[in-house]
């Protein structure tokens, strides 16, 4: 698992029949301090995280087993919202 923030919606009109109805959502990743880090990516929204939350996201064989659909096309999936966060580093 990882935490990101989310940065933004991605709308599409067009996919796979297991993704329809589903939200799109676009996650950066951070360090434990917050700091935005690596390259954002596009995940499902399994939990209802709105742009500006922070987020735990998986990604690989985890996402798509975070998906109702089984077989869906899923390479990351936001699992939970971060609520707090502590860290002796």
């Amino acid at each position: 698992m990882q935490i990101g923030k989310v940065i933004g919606r991605v709308t599409a009109t067009r996919k796979d029949e297991r993704l329809v109805g589903t939200k799109l959502l676009i996650a950066q990743p951070i360090m434990l301090d917050g700091t935005l880090t690596g390259h954002p990516i596009i995940a499902v929204d399994t939990v209802g995280a709105g742009i500006g939350e922070q987020v735990i996201y998986v990604v690989g064989s985890m996402a798509a087993r975070a998906m109702a659909y089984d077989g869906a096309p899923v390479d990351a999936a936001i699992v939970g919202t971060v609520d707090s966060l502590e860290s002796e580093h």
